[in-house]
């Protein structure tokens, strides 16, 4: 199955920009809804965004909305979370997501996805 691995987090001020990547391998993405998660510490697993297998449909949680951008490169194997405008509470373990796409729904839930990868800190200074 599809083995995922994150990159791209690290440390940046507030207001500031990361663009995390997703790399697939083992077998190809194209035919998976892919989804950004994150945790904090002592926090649930939350949703972050998703896109279609097409990458033609894109779901945003509401206070990601006009900062974060979630894309994909189905011939490179890559998904890619653009992180814009920064803040202290966007610090978590971001977590890159696959689920088999049966349809053109998107998931929220952690539960819908099969596939993760390890994480990648974000960290956002004040």
């Amino acid at each position: 199955q599809v083995q995922l691995v994150e990159s791209g987090g690290g440390l940046v001020q507030a207001g500031g920009s990361l663009r995390l990547s997703c790399a697939a391998s083992r077998r190809a993405i194209s035919n998976y809804n892919m989804g950004w998660f994150r945790q904090a510490p002592g926090k649930e697993r939350d949703f972050v965004a998703a896109i279609t297998y097409t990458g033609g449909i894109t779901l945003y949680a509401d206070s990601m909305k006009g900062r974060f951008t979630i894309s994909r490169d189905n011939a490179n194997n890559m998904v890619y979370l653009q992180m814009n405008s920064l803040k202290p509470e966007d610090t978590a373990v971001y977590y890159c997501a696959a689920r088999w796409a049966t349809s053109q729904a998107l998931g929220r839930r952690p539960s819908e996805y099969g596939i993760w990868g390890q994480g990648t800190q974000v960290t956002v200074s004040s």
